[in-house]
């Protein structure tokens, strides 16, 4: 079962990192660093496709927000606190705001949506976006394949005693329900403008 798997990271690896750096991305990295300590991913490969699927998923939020202003408005009525926050942190700190936007955990979609609705600078943006990026992909990737040893030993102590990795089963179901929640979310917006 384990080669298999490992045979289909090797595979696909690269591809699914991408993808799921679009929509969240810090237990893609660590995976993808925990593969490349294994010497079944690269490294440098690994935090440079996770960059670009953080970047491609900002890039789109930002997208969302520049074009369907009315929309996001009267939709995520719910979301009005965190947008309120989030205008406001990008009046008083601008570039550094989003910078750390990779960083605050709850605003990760709502900062590059509210950049969106804003006249701030798409160039801008995108620079400091992808220096971010790279900046995350780098810090979870590397960190994870730093601590390679510690964390195959971690899963290895998990495998026999299995009700220790109830709590990484959580997290993952959680990623998938997210993801699913996450792609519905963007089909009804993208359905919407038509």
């Amino acid at each position: 079962m384990e080669a298999t798997f490992i045979q289909w990271v090797s595979t696909y690896g690269y591809l699914v990192l991408f993808v799921w750096c679009i929509l969240e991305g810090e237990t893609a990295l660590v995976t993808a660093g925990i593969f490349a300590h294994t010497g079944d991913m690269n490294l440098i490969l690994a935090i440079c496709i996770g960059a670009l699927g953080g970047v491609a998923g900002d890039q789109f939020y930002f997208y969302i927000g520049r074009t369907n202003k009315n929309y996001i408005y009267k939709k995520l009525n719910k979301q009005r606190r965190k947008f309120a926050i989030a205008h406001m942190l990008l009046k008083q700190h601008g570039k550094k705001i989003v910078f750390l936007q990779r960083f605050l955990y709850g605003l990760r979609v709502v900062v590059p949506v509210s950049v969106g609705l804003t006249r701030y600078n798409w160039g801008n943006y995108i620079l400091i976006n992808s220096i971010s990026s790279l900046t995350w992909a780098t810090l979870y990737c590397a960190s994870a394949w730093f601590f390679g040893n510690e964390i195959l030993t971690l899963v290895t102590y998990a495998k026999t005693h299995w009700y220790f990795s109830l709590p990484l089963i959580a997290l993952f179901i959680g990623s998938i329900v997210y993801f699913f929640h996450s792609v519905e979310k963007h089909i009804l917006i993208l359905r919407s403008r038509r």
